[in-house]
């Protein structure tokens, strides 16, 4: 029993060596593995050795959603949660992939969650916003949207699959919808109310984004540069995200 003890501490001891032989290659030596969730996956054939290695192809940004503009930045609810999913193209501009662009496509979901009320008149065309009154009885308001946009980076990150990065970009897209979502609560029943009226809704979408993060992490934040409602006698609001990025691939 003793010598097997001894054997065991033995195997595992020299798994951790293995191990630690092959995640210490160096700072200036790449991974013969791809980054990410899906480090083992190299297709139908082995990875080249000689292959540039690339990075951030799949991004999911989890976000806290805010504005600015008419209404101050940090008012609303925490629970204002919405989710970036881009596929990206990481293209190497130096030979060992230290600078590179990034370009694919995202799609954004956002959610607002605040303490009012967000209404599109037809007649006037505009979008106005209300603070909640006491004769109301929705528990919860939100504004929401899907988007669907063309991302584009400039990445810059360390020679060596434990990097550290740096992604400036921008985003160009089209909002294809938004809405307003009144949840109230009359006994045992759940009334929701979905409002998809805004005459004067901003379709197109132009952001500015930055990531800044070591190897599969990275913190998240984006400003747009448009209004949600153009109509400049409405509420003048920008759309403001920030948070976590998680690149599996």
């Amino acid at each position: 029993m003793k010598q097997l003890i001894i054997a065991s501490i033995a195997c595992l001891c020299m798994s951790f060596v293995a191990q630690a032989q092959y995640d210490s290659k160096g700072d200036s030596i790449q991974s013969r593995f791809r980054p990410g969730a899906m480090w083992f996956f190299t297709g139908w054939r082995p990875a080249s050795v000689e292959k540039v290695r690339k990075y951030d192809r799949l991004i999911f940004d989890i976000t806290y959603n805010d504005w600015i503009g008419d209404k101050d930045l940090f008012k609303n609810h925490w629970a204002s949660i919405g989710l970036n999913t881009n596929f990206m193209f990481d293209i190497p501009l130096t030979k060992g992939n230290t600078v590179s662009i990034g370009a694919g496509l995202s799609h954004s979901y956002s959610v607002i969650r605040h303490n009012g009320h967000i209404t599109g008149n037809d007649t006037t065309g505009l979008t106005t916003w209300e603070p909640k009154s006491p004769t109301d009885d929705f528990r919860k308001s939100i504004l929401g949207g899907h988007s669907f946009s063309i991302p584009l980076e400039l990445r810059f990150h360390k020679e060596s699959w434990r990097h550290f990065k740096l992604h400036l970009g921008g985003k160009i897209g089209v909002q294809t919808s938004l809405y307003s979502k009144y949840v109230s609560n009359h006994w045992l029943d759940r009334d929701v109310v979905k409002n998809y009226s805004f005459p004067d809704q901003n379709n197109l979408i132009y952001s500015a984004h930055v990531r800044f993060g070591f190897r599969n992490w990275a913190l998240f934040g984006s400003y747009s540069f448009n209004k949600l409602f153009s109509n400049p006698n409405s509420i003048q609001l920008n759309h403001v995200q920030m948070g976590l990025s998680i690149s599996l691939f």
